[in-house]
């Protein structure tokens, strides 16, 4: 018969001793995380207070922003915690708590990026409809809506592993993740297996697809457009991009990682991407967004000139 019990705690493996150096690692990841949260709430109120800025672009990137601080408070303060820690363990319900702003905030990110190319497409492919489609009503519920579903879809995830006996508590990870919980479990993770499969396809793959769509009629526009409209869609467009494939290959490496034995990987490695997935992601956005879109360089940079 097997043995399982529920643990009041997780041991995460992916850690090992730096010895003196941890203190240069924490410090590093400190500096890290203040930059992560003075360039966000810079960005954030730049756009609330400037009624040039109140354009549903903006506030789509608003929201983005919003978001990168709630996912790099749910890791950074937990990594420099562990980081001076000689135990790395974890209690089960902040581990699982951990799992859902980890879950939420990845599945919040893909659904604003798809939104934000449904505007794009709106505005370039249909630019004498856009201010009679992208009302102030409509954007207020698609930002309802990015943020809503993911934190309900997220719910049922934990609410499907907490309950879960398990014959083990070591996750080799340098944060908590609900597939290698599930992974330990002795008790039955049918149900588990088939909605996280859903949770895939409807949280990651789903916005993946309208953003798929989106830039193919973009690009046929583009194509038989003007120089002019293939500039504009360039400048708004590239932000965009490079973080929809900055974010899709840190998720690609997390999903590889966890589904597959990657035991024979350096060690080094794997923690090294496992830390990029989560602390890049907050600082890329509001830097790449910042020094591309025209309006926000140009407010920034008289906001520092005043200060001056």
């Amino acid at each position: 018969m097997v043995n399982f019990t529920q643990f009041p705690y997780f041991t995460l493996s992916a850690y090992f001793d730096t010895g003196r150096l941890k203190y240069l690692y924490f410090l590093v990841i400190l500096s890290l995380y203040v930059l992560i949260v003075c360039i966000n709430i810079l960005l954030i109120v730049l756009i609330l207070m400037n009624r040039s800025l109140h354009e549903p672009m903006y506030l789509f990137l608003c929201s983005l922003f919003v978001n990168e601080l709630y996912g790099s408070a749910a890791f950074f303060p937990f990594m420099m915690i562990q980081i001076l820690s000689d135990i790395h363990t974890v209690p089960t319900s902040f581990c699982f708590l951990q799992i859902f702003c980890v879950y939420t905030y990845a599945a919040i990110e893909f659904a604003i990026l798809s939104v934000m190319s449904y505007d794009r497409y709106l505005a370039i492919c249909h630019p004498l409809q856009y201010n009679s489609h992208m009302t102030s009503n409509k954007v207020a519920k698609l930002i309802a809506l990015t943020w809503f579903y993911p934190l309900l879809a997220c719910s049922v995830t934990i609410s499907l592993s907490a309950p879960l006996q398990l014959c083990g508590n070591v996750i080799n990870k340098v944060f908590c993740d609900n597939y290698l919980i599930v992974k330990l479990a002795c008790s039955d993770t049918t149900v588990n297996n088939i909605y996280g499969l859903m949770f895939t396809i409807i949280e990651i793959c789903g916005p993946l697809l309208v953003i798929f769509y989106t830039y193919i009629k973009i690009l046929k526009v583009c194509f038989s457009g003007s120089k002019q409209t293939r500039q504009k869609a360039i400048s708004t467009c590239s932000p965009h991009l490079a973080s929809l494939l900055n974010l899709s290959f840190g998720c690609f490496f997390e999903i590889v990682q966890s589904r597959f034995n990657m035991d024979s990987a350096f060690n080094t490695l794997r923690i090294v991407l496992s830390f990029y997935t989560l602390t890049w992601q907050p600082l890329f956005n509001p830097l790449v967004y910042g020094l591309n879109l025209s309006k926000i360089r140009i407010l920034c940079k008289n906001l520092f000139s005043n200060e001056v």
